[in-house]
C-alpha cells in the first residue's frame, strides 16, 4: 500500500499483524526474558494483544483515537510487568497525539509516534543504552523523523530498520532497568525482550503498509 495515508482500517490492520507476529514469537519473547528478566514477556504481551483483536473484533473504531485509547487500555488492564504499562502508555500517547481523524499522512504519524515515545520515556524513566525498549523505539521514532514525509511507506520501513538495528544494539549491553538490572554484568549478552518486541511493533507496521 504505497499510499502518502493510513486509513483506519490500515491502523487497525497493523494491530491486528502485530498480534500475530507476538503470538508467533511467544515462545522467542519468553526464551529472552527467561535469561534476564521474569520470562514471561511472551506471555504477558500475547495475552495482551490477544484481548485488543478481540476488543477490535467486537467493534470498529471510528477513528484513531479510539482506536489506540482502547488498545493502551486494554493492554494497561491485562499486561502484567512492565510492558503492560509502557506499551499502554504508548498507544495511548499515540491515540492522543493522532486524534479523532480516520487517516494519517506522514507527518502526523510522527507526530503521533513521537507522542508514544514520549510517554514511554516519562513511564518508564529509561535513558538511551539502559536496555529497555527504549533503544528500539527511540531509534525508530528518530529515522522515521529523518525520512521526511514525503512517503509515509518510506518513513516506516525506515523506522523499522532503525528498531531492528537497535534491537541488536541490546545485546552487548549491561542492563541498568528493570528486573534485567539485578544481574549486573550477566545481562550482557543476551538481547533485550522490550526492544525485540517493540521491533516486532514496527514490523508489522512496515509489512502492513507493504500489503503483506
Amino acid at each position: 500500500m504505497a499510499s502518502d495515508q493510513i486509513s483506519i482500517d490500515a491502523l487497525a490492520a497493523w494491530l491486528r499483524r502485530f498480534q500475530h507476529l507476538v503470538a508467533d514469537n511467544r515462545g522467542y519473547l519468553t526464551e529472552l526474558d527467561s535469561a534476564i528478566g521474569d520470562a514471561d514477556h511472551g506471555a504477558n504481551l500475547d495475552r495482551g494483544m490477544t484481548a485488543v483483536v478481540a476488543k477490535l473484533d467486537e467493534a470498529p473504531s471510528p477513528d484513531a483515537a479510539d482506536l489506540f485509547k482502547r488498545t493502551g487500555m486494554t493492554l494497561v488492564s491485562t499486561v502484567g510487568g512492565a510492558s503492560g504499562p509502557l506499551y499502554g502508555t504508548f498507544f495511548l500517547r499515540l491515540g492522543t497525539g493522532l486524534g479523532a481523524v480516520t487517516s494519517v499522512g506522514a507527518a502526523e504519524l510522527g507526530a503521533g509516534l513521537r507522542a508514544g515515545l514520549e510517554g514511554v520515556v516519562q513511564r518508564g524513566k529509561a535513558e538511551p543504552g539502559d536496555k529497555t525498549m527504549l533503544d528500539a523505539l527511540l531509534p525508530a521514532v528518530e529515522a522515521f523523523d529523518a525520512a521526511g514525509v514525503d512517503s509515509v511507506t518510506d518513513a516506516v520501513h525506515a523506522a523499522f530498520e532503525a528498531a531492528r538495528a537497535g534491537r541488536d544494539d541490546t545485546e552487548p549491553l549491561v542492563a541498568r532497568k528493570g528486573r534485567a538490572s539485578y544481574l549486573g554484568d550477566r545481562s550482557a549478552g543476551h538481547l533485550d525482550p522490550g526492544a525485540t518486541s517493540t521491533a516486532l511493533l514496527f514490523q508489522a507496521l512496515d509489512e502492513t503498509l507493504a500489503g503483506r
